[in-house]
């Protein structure tokens, strides 16, 4: 098992990543996030792929502390649009970051097409620096992108996202229902195994 009180650095500034990373990782770990260390500014990503960025932005909180930490990087995949956004989602509609200009952007690209041709998933790759020892997950969630923004939870795309086998948008799910299917929840579950030492 995981030792008492074990503390990680999540290299990110979202504060809603911070809530589902806490719910799954559960008693026994504290996160922390740099800020809280007395780092402000933005932590880089500057590669072309999800699991480069992962990587990179937890080997940079390794570099500045020391600390076991862990990163993610999470892209929308839509495949009538060729993957994209992808691993520009968080910058969809240009700078600075705005979910709600990223959302209206995608529903603009998407404008004609049926429900059933706009078939997307949810990529999520967690790197994890323990002890200087490198670790990745990487957690997929399949759906389809609706036809308008619906529901009020959730962040991000949540709003036009809905999981495969469901009539739901992520942005209508409880924050337990979303971490039971959403590709985050998935690589989280793979992380907590690793750090608890149980079977994946």
């Amino acid at each position: 098992m995981a030792e008492t009180g074990k503390t990680l650095v999540f290299a990110t500034a979202n504060r809603n990543k911070l809530i589902e990373a806490a719910d799954k990782l559960g008693e026994g770990f504290t996160i922390v996030l740099p800020a809280d260390l007395g780092y402000t500014n933005d932590v880089p990503e500057t590669h072309l792929t999800i699991r480069e960025n992962a990587i990179e932005k937890a080997q940079f909180i390794w570099d500045m502390f020391g600390k076991d930490c862990f990163a993610d990087d999470t892209g929308l995949e839509v495949d009538v649009l060729d993957g994209a956004p992808g691993v520009f989602s968080a910058r969809y509609a240009g700078e600075p970051k705005n979910p709600v200009r990223n959302v209206q952007k995608l529903l603009r690209e998407l404008e004609g097409i049926p429900f059933a041709e706009r078939t997307a998933r949810f990529r999520c790759c967690i790197a994890l620096i323990e002890k200087g020892e490198l670790t990745v997950f990487e957690g997929i969630c399949e759906g389809h992108i609706s036809l308008e923004p619906q529901g009020e939870l959730g962040f991000g795309y949540d709003p036009v996202f809905v999981p495969e086998g469901m009539e739901k948008t992520m942005a209508m799910l409880t924050l337990e229902e979303k971490n039971a299917i959403s590709h985050r929840g998935r690589a989280l579950d793979m992380l907590v195994c690793h750090l608890r030492n149980l079977p994946e």
